[in-house]
């Protein structure tokens, strides 16, 4: 089994579509067998589902995400673990312990629009590089 986790600086990163760099981990048995960071090269929200899937990713664990991004990814028959916080190590350790807490209707909020910019599928205008604001990152 193959697990990312959206990441930065060892945290789970809050906002998907923006994360820069992906931890994935190699389990087996219910233990991590080998893990590595790797970047995005700057992928955009959906590209970064078809990054996963060539990857061989079958679940991800992450903050905030978005409801294309959501369909784009469980279309890929990847399971999503989201609304999760924390340091990303313990976060795998937990789902394969089968107690990882997280949100399984958790989608990002300012997708909704309610602060009035707008949210395309290669980024969401007003956000920093790095964070989205309404994650509190």
């Amino acid at each position: 089994m193959k697990i990312a986790v959206t990441y930065e600086d060892g945290q789970i990163f809050q906002h998907f579509g923006h994360t820069r760099q992906f931890k994935i981990y190699d389990a087996a048995d219910g233990k991590v067998t080998q893990a590595a960071v790797v970047d995005t090269d700057g992928a955009g929200h959906s590209a970064l589902a078809e990054f996963l899937q060539k990857a061989g990713v079958s679940a991800l664990i992450c903050g905030g995400i978005g409801g294309g991004a959501r369909t784009a990814l469980e279309g890929l028959g990847i399971v999503i673990y989201g609304g999760v916080a924390g340091e990303a190590d313990r976060a795998v350790e937990a789902l394969l312990a089968g107690n990882l807490q997280y949100d399984p209707e958790v989608r990002c909020a300012h997708h909704d629009h309610e602060h009035g910019h707008a949210c395309t599928p290669e980024g969401c205008g007003g956000h920093g590089e790095h964070h989205c604001p309404h994650h509190g990152s």
